[in-house]
């Protein structure tokens, strides 16, 4: 067993391991997950949770037998901080796809933000966005919103947590929040924007838990080599 940045391994990836990866910009979670089973050549390979391109951050694999754990991980409480630039929509509510909306947000107050912000904490329904992996009839919905078709879609019941402003540099708010699985915070967001009057979107987004794992113990994916030398040595003494 050895460790690096908090994590104990045993180096049996076929067996079964958790591995933390700190995802960067513009990978798929699919991305980094191919990375890894090409490294040490892993058969048994998932993520415990998508993260889209644009975000970064907590990206919690598991092999081998550890896979059976993966939905358990999906269903932990997450946190993310990120930044919301107001004055500004865009159709996928993050910054996939350009600013198609501008409105003025000069008069917008910090006090405002945070009663904003508050308004949103507990359980209540979400609308899931339209460029996200939920199928509907079989079908990605981000392939209709691709095409600029717009779907009906249910709202899921989601619990915000914990919410607060980091930051407050007008356009720009900083946050932090802890929510259940299957919270969207591209549409939170959005819904932000919406509520202030001035429109926004979601432009930095890293998540930086997934129940007691933490970002600060993650690989970055340029790291990973370090612990292919690690499963090599011990190749090698067997």
């Amino acid at each position: 067993m050895w460790e690096h940045a908090g994590q104990k391994l045993t180096l049996n990836l076929e067996e079964g391991e958790i591995i933390l990866v700190n995802k960067p910009l513009n990978w798929t979670s699919f991305d980094v997950v191919a990375r890894v089973r090409a490294m040490f050549e892993v058969r048994k390979i998932g993520h415990a949770g998508t993260l889209d391109p644009r975000a970064t951050g907590l990206l919690v694999l598991c092999t081998g037998k550890m896979t059976k754990q993966i939905d358990q991980f999906i269903g932990l409480e997450k946190e993310y901080t990120g930044i919301i630039e107001l004055g500004a929509t865009t159709k996928s509510f993050d910054a996939e796809t350009e600013v198609y909306d501008k409105k003025e947000f000069s008069g917008i107050t910090k006090d405002e933000v945070e009663v904003v912000f508050r308004s949103f904490l507990g359980i209540q329904q979400q609308l899931p966005p339209m460029y996200s992996a939920i199928k509907k009839n079989g079908r990605r919905l981000y392939k209709d919103a691709r095409k600029g078709k717009e779907v009906e879609r249910a709202t899921r019941e989601i619990d915000i947590k914990e919410i607060e402003m980091t930051s407050f540099e007008l356009p720009y708010v900083g946050f932090r929040v802890v929510c259940s699985k299957g919270t969207y915070i591209r549409s939170l967001a959005n819904d932000i924007g919406a509520k202030l009057g001035c429109g926004g979107y979601l432009k930095e987004l890293q998540r930086t838990k997934v129940g007691q794992f933490s970002v600060e113990d993650a690989f970055p994916v340029e790291q990973l080599h370090l612990l292919e030398k690690k499963i090599q040595a011990k190749a090698a003494i067997l």
